[in-house]
This record gives C-alpha cells, structure tokens and sequence, in this order.
C-alpha cells in the first residue's frame, strides 16, 4: 500500500475529499483547498475581518493552513518562509488574490534565524496595513533523528536559533505595534514539550522553551494589555511528518504508530490547528499564557514503555 493511499484511512472522512484531490496532483498536507466565502453579507459572519496578521513558516503545513483560514475569515495577512520558498509563497498568495477571498496575503521572504530578515517582516507588515493585530510564531525545524551522545552543539544550537530565537526576535518588532492594538501572540509549540520524545533532544527542548516563553511573555505584556498563548500540536500530517516517514526503515510502520499514539486513531490536520489558533486570536478574549493542546488526547493514559532488543537487553520500547 502506497503511502498516500495509507493515509487516506487515517483522516477523518470530512477530510477525505481534499486529501483524495491533492493525491491526484502528488501533493499532501499543506496543499490542501478550503472554499472561500463569498455570499451576500458575508462580511457580518467573518471572524477576523480587517485585522493585521503576521505568520512565519506560512507556506506549508500548519503555517500555510493558518493562512489560508485567516484570509477566508477576512484578515490581512503578511506570512513569510525562507528564499528557497519564495515560488511556493508567491503562488499561494496569487492563488488567495484570485479567489475572491475577503482577506488579504502577502508573502516576504524572511530567515527566522537572521534579526535583520524579522525587524524587515514587520516594517513590511506596517507600511502595507499601518499596524498589527496578531502574530503567529510557527516556523521550526526539527531536525533527524539523533541520539544525544551524537548531537553536536552547533546543531543543538542551530535547532534553539531557529524554533525559539527565531520566535523571540518576531515577537521584539511585533510588541510595539501589538501594545497599540491590544493584540495577541500565538507561539506553536508542541506536545513535545509535555511528553517528550525519542532522539529528538534538540526540537524537544526548543518547543519547551516556547511554552516557557509563552507564560513569561504573558506575565510581562499583560500591563500593555497584549495577549500570548501557544498551541502545542500532537501528530498533525504535515510535510514535515510526510519527510520523518519516509526516512524510516517502515514508514507506514511509523506512521500507523503516530495514528495509534491518539485515542482518536487518527492524525490531525493542519485546519485543525489553525482553527484553534484563530479562536486565540478572535475570541479567547480572556485566555493568556494558556497553552492550548491538539493532540487527540495523544498525552492522556499509561503505556508501556519498555521492551527487550533483539540481544535481550532491556531498553525503552521505541
């Protein structure tokens, strides 16, 4: 069985659809299609209509997902991703211009891990639309995986540049113009940060340090009336599983394994976050320092977790 075909039962049958129709083009998750909407009075049902958004990592994934709900709910946003992802960010932005969307997007190039490339994101965002509402932190990395004798310091490093640096400096240049809007900051994190994960010590403390982040950002901002909280995403089928997986020795092993790790039997979608992420930002009017779990119930319940390898040692189970 093939594994787009695999994942086919994997998603809820609502999802069935849209994950049928990007089968047929070779895409998966982060190239999905939501209907925009485009009735008479529409305008009086947005959930975010007007406001100013800015989203980093916006071009697949979670982050294309949050987009792409933000503009069908009438914001105006300004996502951004890295130069190797301009043509992806372009099209997506032609692909929303044309629909008749009544929000807006902007894609900019911009490296999470290089200041300049931030503080330049956010002075876009305010020449276009003269102010900020929201700001979603999402792009990460997670890198291989890595046992922690063999981690070296420069990528351990390289990782906490991009998944928590990165979140810190867009928060920085956004504040200011966030305190003048009374507006709110998502950071993505993950379940990563409550349960852990195997050779993953790099990613696993980056997303820790953002649910930290997240409570001590709150605690500081709540005087300028700035709200911040972070979402921490169980097993979402993103590009970023679909690449874990087919690095694996059994992909499908590993990805029935990701399934079977929610007592809902399923993966996620990347809508699925981002519709969280756009009540944080709507309507969790009184919610800050929260962080809000789309796992599946993935962190509820015991589970075994040793075995014995095939010398019969002891060990944890993988």
């Amino acid at each position: 069985m093939g594994l787009k075909t695999h994942m086919l039962r994997l998603l809820p049958p609502k999802f069935g659809w849209q994950l049928r129709g990007a089968a047929r083009t070779g895409g998966m998750a982060g190239q999905l299609r939501y209907p925009c909407k485009t009735s008479p009075g529409v305008a009086e049902r947005l959930r975010y209509a007007g406001k100013v958004v800015c989203v980093t990592g916006g071009t697949r994934g979670i982050g294309e997902a949050i987009v792409r709900v933000f503009v069908h709910e009438g914001a105006k946003v300004v996502f951004c991703a890295q130069e190797c992802e301009r043509e992806r960010g372009e099209a997506l932005q032609r692909e929303l211009e044309e629909s008749g969307c009544p929000g807006e997007a902007r894609f900019v190039v911009c490296d999470v891990a290089i200041e300049d490339d931030i503080k330049n994101l956010i002075s876009v965002t305010i020449n276009l639309y003269g102010c900020l509402d929201c700001l979603v932190n999402n792009a990460a990395i997670h890198p291989p995986y890595e046992e922690t004798l063999n981690v070296t310091r420069e990528n351990f490093s390289g990782v906490l540049r991009i998944n928590a640096v990165g979140y810190l400096s867009a928060a920085k240049y956004a504040l200011p113009h966030l305190r003048k809007t009374n507006g709110n900051i998502i950071n993505i994190s993950s379940i990563a940060n409550i349960v852990a994960a195997r050779d993953s010590i790099a990613y696993v403390t980056s997303k820790g340090g953002v649910t930290a982040m997240t409570k001590a950002m709150a605690l500081d901002e709540s005087k300028c009336g700035v709200r911040v909280n972070c979402i921490s995403p169980g097993n979402i089928w993103t590009p970023m599983w679909q690449r874990l997986a087919s690095e694996s020795s059994d992909p499908e092993a590993l990805i029935q394994r990701g399934c079977d790790e929610s007592p809902l039997g399923r993966f996620g979608t990347p809508e699925e976050v981002a519709r969280v992420a756009l009540f944080l930002a709507s309507e969790a009017t009184f919610s800050t320092g929260a962080d809000f779990l789309v796992t599946g119930g993935a962190e509820l319940g015991m589970a075994p977790k040793f075995i014995q390898d095939a010398e019969g040692v002891k060990g944890r189970k993988q």
